[in-house]
């Protein structure tokens, strides 16, 4: 019998795929601790359905950082321990996709790639910063991008936004030409822009961009936020800046600090 052999080095048989490298916008997950009844009720203040920012996420790539946790974290029953699939069920809730890690141990490492998740190198890491004094640092750190984002697009938004309604601006500025209504929602990964009154929630950098901005003709938000830095209208603005022309910026030694600054005509 004779056996006919293709000459796949004379380059006639057809392909069906290419493999190319690519640069996706990813975020880090910085863990603090690995009690789960602990990242649970964090996660839930901060973007469950009636925390801070509801539907944050919209199935979001994420790299899970390890480097914060103690080492040699005890499992006191509620830790994740060396199983991730607790952790990583608690994440999807969320619209998270747990895709890689970085900055584990030995034995987080190998759980960690038999759950699927590849190693993300360290050189990609981005600066880590810590929460405002007003609030008490979370057990879930600010989220942040270690790649590169899409270009920049600019969002135009010529109607108020009404209290349950929510503008997001994804990879780009959000520039709002009506009102923000107390209970409504504004988030970019750049910078914000309201020319009218801001009395809803506003959060800008919201993939890491620490040199974003907040701009209103009339600062009057219920919680500001860049790069995961906030503050609520628990803890109140300056007389200098409320309801009036304002922007707002991170600034201090480590960029973690929100700078308030009127606007002047």
């Amino acid at each position: 019998m004779t056996v006919a052999i293709a000459d796949s080095s004379a380059g006639l048989l057809p392909t069906t795929l290419d493999i190319k490298s690519a640069q996706l916008p990813v975020l880090a997950l910085i863990l603090k601790t690995l009690n789960l009844t602990e990242l649970s009720l964090d996660l839930a203040r901060r973007f469950g359905p009636d925390g801070e920012s509801p539907d944050y996420f919209d199935h979001d790539g994420v790299v899970l950082d390890f480097s914060r946790v103690a080492p040699g974290a005890v499992d006191d029953g509620q830790a994740v321990g060396s199983d991730l699939g607790a952790l990583l069920e608690l994440l999807r809730q969320y619209k998270l996709v747990p895709v890689g890690f970085r900055g584990a141990d030995e034995a987080m490492a190998q759980s960690a790639r038999a759950a699927g998740l590849v190693e993300a190198p360290e050189a990609v890491r981005a600066p880590t910063r810590a929460s405002t004094k007003s609030a008490p640092e979370p057990a879930v750190a600010e989220t942040v991008s270690p790649l590169a984002l899409p270009a920049a697009t600019t969002l135009v938004i010529d109607k108020p936004l009404r209290s349950g309604q929510k503008a997001y601006a994804r990879g780009g500025d959000l520039v709002m030409l009506a009102m923000v209504n107390p209970g409504a929602e504004v988030v970019a990964d750049g910078n914000i822009h309201v020319y009218a009154p801001l009395r809803g929630k506003a959060m800008a950098g919201a993939r890491g961009n620490t040199a974003a901005r907040i701009f209103a003709l009339s600062m009057e938000p219920e919680l500001i936020s860049i790069a995961g830095i906030y503050r609520t209208s628990e803890n109140p603005l300056p007389d200098s800046i409320r309801g009036k022309p304002a922007q707002i910026r991170l600034g201090g030694n480590d960029a973690d600090k929100l700078i308030f600054e009127p606007l002047s005509a």
